[in-house]
């Protein structure tokens, strides 16, 4: 093996640890491992960048902006309540939530059909008496059913066939994988009907649930004013011992904090109190006489004199500026103009000032905004609007109408081969801007390009593996490892190597670093490399294992109130029943 080739390796598994541990961003993550083996002279800037320009991860991009167009029009959120209204519950409404969601999922990005649906499926399961966390999960799951089915459902499909075009082989059709895509998405509703249903968590009593506003609990901090009629009282006379579904965690006096809180504990001026509870107890606490929110500075109390101040359920994601920041040292009130009362974290009791906690993906906030804000954030990428929000526009017929017809022409040009998958998508851009279905500045704001940082760095390292042997050597040993199984003993260990892979890192990641070993075991042995890569286009987006493995899953992680064995209790049958399904009818379909 070549010092190459053991460099190259080397940076790919610390990366690959850093991605697992959240060191930092994703994106930082893999962008820093291709800047090393840049710097180190393993590629040149040509075959670093190269996926600057792979035609997948240009059209991810301008997808971004169609989804966005939908979303924007108010389509999304007309649909799901019309969905979610004719329901009736259990089965059924797992039933007909899971199947629409799937098909849009097939043609626009799961990211805003998963943000649309959060809230209108917890306001209607809290009305009919029912837990949310039966129901997020598999919205979830469904966006990733759906869009296996057809090569713009996801990005990884589109980053596939970008490496398959950019190595000389031929593209994917629009909806060649939904020979494989529809069996499997059948399968997976299936099991989430059929078993699914038993074993998704109900996290609290349902009566309990309506009447406190559920089991999630938050974490807050409250001021005691100098001239507050507290100072001075114990903390049993100050009636902060027993507040029901509310927990006074510790007390902050300067540089001194006192914790377990005592009964007799005596209350100063100045103290910060930390406490804990569900969202309807935080809110109750925000009224107590003698206490203030440490954000009740001008901002705060100008919004609750004028009775425009509006509470407001946010989730952290992956493309936030405040991530790995404090909440004082990001800025938060002045950013986005919002203050943050309370936050919420998998279960996790934090015990430091709520100024000092560092923000992760998957957090929960609880914001105090004006009446304006949620037009402005609503559509934002920063973090995801998970309480209804009241005052999302009609549907704006013209525009609904205008988005599917540009969307419907997109897909079929691309079907019927009278145009590129990438130049279909240019033009439902243009379409969509040139006809005011979308601003510029709109346009420009949909891309996530943390997203397409990960994609194009990915394919540099990708081809880092490729160029040193790196790949050819992990063929080499896997093919020497199942000599006696054949074809299919080496299509199952791609697939499971890939699907393990994408549940510790990004999908689009896990694509791009398994192609190449992929790509080197069907050279070797004289396969067809087809159905290779859609094994690793399958496996690397049926990611169920775990909250951080899609983006969708993390996006329900907190609204959901799970927890981390939630998802390995239900993903992992899942993900077996996924591969179980695909190693049947990907050769039966593709060959070898």
């Amino acid at each position: 093996m070549s010092a190459a080739a053991i460099f190259t390796l080397l940076i790919v598994v610390l990366m690959l640890a850093a991605l697992a541990f959240e060191v930092l961003a994703p994106d930082i993550i893999v962008f820093s491992a291709l800047g090393v083996l840049l710097v180190a002279g393993v590629l040149t800037p040509a075959e670093a960048f190269a996926g600057f320009a792979n035609p997948g991860m240009l059209t991810v991009g301008l997808l971004f902006i169609v989804a966005y167009a939908a979303q924007s029009s108010g389509l999304l959120a007309f649909f799901a309540d019309h969905v979610m209204g004719r329901s009736g519950g259990g089965r059924r409404s797992l039933a007909r939530m899971m199947g629409p969601v799937a098909g849009m999922s097939a043609f626009l990005n799961n990211t805003p059909i998963v943000a649309m649906f959060t809230p209108a499926i917890r306001d209607w399961a809290l009305k009919h008496r029912l837990s949310p966390s039966k129901f997020l999960l598999p919205l979830s799951y469904a966006s990733i059913f759906g869009g296996i089915c057809t090569l713009i459902g996801t990005s990884t499909n589109l980053v596939v066939n970008g490496i398959l075009l950019q190595q000389g082989h031929r593209s994917l059709g629009m909806f060649e994988l939904a020979w494989v895509g529809l069996p499997c998405a059948v399968a997976g509703i299936a099991f989430l009907l059929l078993v699914g249903l038993r074993l998704l968590p109900e996290r609290c009593d349902l009566a309990q649930q309506m009447e406190t506003g559920g089991g999630r609990e938050y974490f807050i901090e409250m001021l005691v004013p100098e001239s507050s009629a507290l100072a001075g009282k114990s903390v049993e006379q100050a009636a902060l011992r027993n507040l029901g579904q509310l927990f006074l965690v510790q007390i902050q006096r300067g540089d001194e904090r006192l914790a377990p809180i005592r009964p007799s504990d005596v209350l100063h001026g100045g103290d910060h109190l930390l406490f804990t509870g569900n969202l309807d107890a935080i809110l109750r606490l925000q009224g107590l006489a003698g206490l203030m929110p440490v954000h009740e500075d001008e901002f705060c109390r100008t919004l609750r004199e004028s009775g425009n101040g509006r509470i407001l359920e946010a989730v952290v994601s992956r493309s936030s500026p405040m991530l790995g920041k404090t909440i004082k040292q990001g800025n938060f009130r002045a950013r986005y103009d919002a203050a943050i009362l309370a936050v919420h974290r998998h279960g996790e009791r934090l015990r430091s000032n709520l100024g000092e906690v560092v923000l992760r993906p998957g957090d929960t906030l609880l914001l105090l905004a004006g009446d304006d804000f949620s037009k402005r954030w609503n559509h934002s990428r920063e973090f995801y609007m998970m309480t209804r929000v009241v005052d999302i526009p009609r549907v704006d017929r013209r525009k609904g109408l205008m988005t599917v017809g540009v969307t419907a022409a997109m897909v079929a040009l691309a079907a019927f081969g009278i145009l590129d998958i990438l130049k279909a998508a240019i033009l439902a851009v243009i379409l969509l801007i040139w006809t005011r279905c979308i601003t510029v500045v709109e346009a420009r704001r949909s891309i996530e390009l943390n997203v397409l940082i990960i994609i194009a760095a990915a394919l540099g390292l990708s081809r880092a593996l490729e160029k040193t042997g790196a790949a050819g050597l992990l063929a080499d040993h896997l093919i020497d490892s199942l000599r006696g199984l054949g074809p299919m003993g080496l299509l199952a260990a791609i697939y499971l190597a890939t699907s393990l892979i994408t549940e510790m890192i990004t999908n689009n990641a896990a694509a791009a670093l398994m192609f190449p070993i992929a790509m080197a075991v069907a050279g070797r042995q004289g396969l067809d490399p087809m159905p290779f890569a859609v094994a690793i286009a399958v496996a690397a987006s049926a990611s169920f294992a775990t909250p951080i493995g899609y983006q969708t899953n993390l996006m329900v992680y907190g609204p959901g109130g799970y927890r981390f064995s939630d998802f390995l209790k239900l993903g992992i049958p899942l993900n077996l029943l996924y591969m179980a399904v695909a190693l049947v009818v990907i050769p039966a379909v593709w060959g070898f």
